[in-house]
C-alpha cells in the first residue's frame, strides 16, 4: 500500500512554485553561489605544444623474441618456439623437433636431427623453405615440418629407422 504524499521525504517545498533547488540552479544559468565559494580551477599553460621543435615519436620497440608455431607431419596441433629475431630456418629446424620430444608429444619421433626435416610454409606446400633464410623475412609465423624425403621417394635413413612417415 502506497504511503501518502505527506510522508515522503525530499525537498517538496524548495521545489514548488516553480523553485529550483540550489544544485539544479546552476545548470539553469542561475547563480548558486557567490565566486569566493567556487573551487578553483587548475591554470593551464596555453602555448605548451605550439611553439619549439617539433617532438619526434619514440623509435618502435626492437624485436626481442619471435613466437613461431611448427606443426610436424601427423602431430595433432603445433609446437610453439620462441626464437631470436636473426635466427635461421636452420635454428628453427633444429630447434622444433627438440621441443616437440621435450613436451613428449605422440607420434613419436624417428629422429630429432636437423638434417632429417624440412620446413614449408603449409602442410599444401611442396616447396621448402631455405635454409639460411631468416625467419624475420619469411613474412609467416606459422609453419610446418616434413621428414626430408629422399630421392628414391621414401622418408631419409640418415639417423636410423624408417617408421613410414
Amino acid at each position: 500500500m502506497p504511503s501518502p504524499k505527506s510522508h515522503r521525504k525530499g525537498s517538496q517545498e524548495k521545489n514548488k512554485k516553480g523553485r529550483l533547488s540550489e544544485k539544479a540552479s546552476s545548470f539553469h544559468g542561475r547563480d548558486a553561489g557567490t565566486l569566493a565559494d567556487m573551487v578553483p580551477r587548475p591554470r593551464t599553460v596555453p602555448d605548451l605544444l605550439a611553439g619549439g621543435s617539433p617532438v619526434e615519436p619514440p623509435p618502435p620497440p626492437k624485436l626481442t623474441k619471435l613466437l613461431v608455431n611448427v606443426t610436424i607431419q601427423r602431430s595433432p596441433g603445433p609446437i610453439h618456439v620462441l626464437m631470436p629475431p636473426e635466427a635461421t630456418v636452420q635454428d628453427l629446424i633444429r630447434v622444433a623437433p627438440c621441443q616437440y620430444v621435450k613436451e613428449a608429444r605422440r607420434p613419436v619421433l624417428p629422429s630429432t636431427a636437423a638434417s632429417a626435416f624440412d620446413l614449408h610454409y603449409s602442410q599444401f606446400s611442396l616447396e621448402r623453405l631455405d635454409r639460411e633464410a631468416e625467419i624475420v623475412e619469411l613474412g609467416s609465423r606459422n609453419f610446418f615440418l616434413y621428414p626430408r624425403q629422399t630421392e628414391n621417394g621414401g622418408v631419409s635413413k640418415e639417423e636410423g629407422t624408417n617408421i613410414g612417415f
